[in-house]
């Protein structure tokens, strides 16, 4: 992980931004900070004029450092993230049903400061856990994920035969993501983000109908993998 990568995009506002946050952060917790990283579009080297500056602090003690904080700085948005080593690494180590939405945050990190490549521990530790993962423990939460994706459709259904549109389209695309992260757990895929997720998914621009026969097919694959979607009280906690 690199330290101040000056080499790249010199003229990039939003670098330059990141870099003044991350000396700024440095002066005044330099006791309290471990790392300072980039995640999302910045960290993949594709920003855009329109991106975030996504930044991810990491402390040693929990509650120390600067407090998390979004804000607009210069016309960019900031989104700063403080946790301590000790809680990011047991994130990184616990699967989620969200875990498509996000392991691209614990595996592509830019180093802004990062002098005992603890970044590169981060990444590590995730990729050591979903080496050992069985293929169990996917489809257990991809079951979660479908549950959530169908909760939404059948509540964006029904408010669509109230004429509440606009609530039925929220619930629509609440439940496009929840399919496409079981899309995501079944293939063990992670994605950049929540509209990277229903793109590559396929579930971006389904409609109700559409939705509903995908939710039909991963309801059926789920039950082929020993994870039906459906059962007896007795099944709850299986």
């Amino acid at each position: 992980m690199p330290q101040h990568d000056d080499e790249h995009e010199p003229d990039n506002p939003r670098w330059w931004l990141a870099r003044r946050v991350a000396d700024v952060l440095r002066h005044r917790h330099s006791a309290d900070l471990i790392a300072i990283g980039l995640h999302g579009s910045m960290a993949h080297g594709d920003d855009a004029d329109a991106s975030d500056v996504n930044l991810l602090v990491v402390t040693y003690r929990r509650g120390a450092g600067p407090r998390p904080v979004q804000r607009r700085v210069d016309g960019t948005m900031v989104d700063l993230t403080v946790v301590s080593a000790d809680d990011h690494l047991r994130q990184a180590r616990t699967l989620t049903s969200a875990w498509p939405l996000q392991a691209d945050s614990f595996v592509t990190t830019r180093g802004l400061h990062d002098p005992q490549e603890w970044l590169k521990a981060l990444r590590d530790t995730h990729l050591g856990r979903l080496a050992e993962a069985r293929p169990a423990e996917f489809t257990t939460l991809a079951r979660e994920a479908w549950c959530r994706a169908a909760a939404a459709h059948e509540r964006a259904v029904r408010l669509a035969s109230w004429y509440d549109t606009d609530a039925a389209l929220l619930l629509l695309g609440q439940a496009r993501l929840h399919a496409a992260v079981v899309v995501g757990l079944l293939s063990r895929t992670y994605f950049r983000n929540a509209a990277d997720a229903v793109k590559r998914a396929g579930t971006a621009g389904v409609d109700m109908a559409e939705l509903g026969s995908v939710l039909k097919q991963q309801a059926e694959e789920l039950a082929a993998r020993g994870r039906p979607v459906d059962g007896p009280l007795n099944s709850l906690w299986d």
